[in-house]
This record gives C-alpha cells, structure tokens and sequence, in this order.
C-alpha cells in the first residue's frame, strides 16, 4: 500500500468521527418552536466544526495529489 493511501484512510476516518461527534441541535425544542434557525458555535462546537472542514480540505488534497500523480 502506498503512503497516501494510507493518509487517505487515516483522514476518512477521523473526518467521519469528527461528522458524527458535530450536535445536530434539532431537539424535542427545535419541534416545538423553542430553538432559533440561527444559533452561533461556540467552545468545542466550533473547534470541531472547523477541524471537519481542515479534514475535509486535506481529504480532498490528498484524493486529489492521488489522482494526478498515479
């Protein structure tokens, strides 16, 4: 198996863990009116919110460096 192939896999992984840990925020309030359309992240929300898109950016980098090189 090649390096990248094996980042590849290594990033999938942890960009589907970081996904899975992101609060959906549609709750039994969010049914009855109780939550806002708009709410700001704030603390370890936004840390994971933005690490999701840095993983998904190196993901898409690395797909890509994978594709033009082989």
């Amino acid at each position: 198996m090649k390096i990248i192939s094996i980042l590849e896999i290594i990033v999938s992984i942890l960009l589907i863990i970081a996904i899975l840990l992101q609060q959906r925020g549609s709750g039994l309030s969010g049914a009855i009116g109780g939550s806002s359309l708009y709410s700001t992240r704030r603390g370890i929300e936004k840390k994971i919110f933005w690490l999701t898109i840095v993983l998904t950016i190196i993901f898409l980098g690395l797909c890509l460096f994978d594709f033009f090189i082989s």
